[in-house]
């Protein structure tokens, strides 16, 4: 095998893993809400610390394959052996293109992933029947957010309470507000709902 082909494959495939692990602790909540695995949401958490260094390594990765890339590529290789004129599809620029447009969307991926997340159902309405709600607006404190991502993902978990009416909640300022009917559902069911996304109420007030 040509050095400089595996050399290529290499510099791509740590590119794509560092683009990867830069995102994934916020592609996971997303993958959470489809699957319906609520509590791995912020099983990748711990590598929001290491994303600039693992932009960095994407970054210096794919650099130093496009400069191999673009170089004038030699007539002869150390043997004086003649260089095929036309690179295999893993050499080509076409390949390196999509290596680099792929890890450019994973990177990117905390930035416009909270909008990939399902709009949330409008609320039931209530049954003239059941007691007068009894509305409450409750605010959390939450641990273990690092995106909008995870914030949407809590939002989502939220929803699924019954009488619960509004959901706000920051990732940046790590809190929840929580409008809701405590005949319906409790604030402790509440806090017990974001609990479960991975995320832990550190307080409620």
């Amino acid at each position: 095998m040509n050095p400089s082909s595996a050399s290529n494959k290499s510099l791509l495939g740590a590119g794509l893993v560092a683009a990867l692990a830069a995102s994934l602790c916020c592609i996971t909540p997303l993958l959470a809400v489809l699957a319906g695995l609520g509590g791995v949401a912020s099983a990748f958490a711990w590598l929001e610390p290491l994303r600039p260094y693992s932009v960095a390594l994407t970054v210096g990765a794919l650099g130093f394959a496009w400069y191999q890339q673009l170089k004038p590529a030699p007539s002869a290789d150390a043997c004086g052996c003649a260089v095929a004129a036309k690179p295999s599809l893993l050499q080509s620029k076409g390949f390196l293109g999509v290596v680099t447009m792929l890890a450019v969307l994973l990177l990117a991926f905390p930035y416009y992933g909270a909008k990939l997340y399902p709009a949330p159902a409008a609320p039931a309405p209530v049954a003239t029947s059941t007691a007068v709600p009894v509305w409450q607006t409750a605010n959390y404190r939450i641990g273990g957010m690092t995106c909008d991502a995870c914030a949407k993902h809590v939002e989502h978990a939220v929803q699924q309470l019954p009488g619960v009416q509004t959901v706000s909640v920051s990732y940046a300022q790590g809190t929840a507000q929580v409008r809701f009917d405590a005949s319906q559902s409790a604030a402790a069911q509440v806090a017990q709902a974001i609990n479960g996304t991975g995320y832990r109420v550190l307080a409620t007030n």
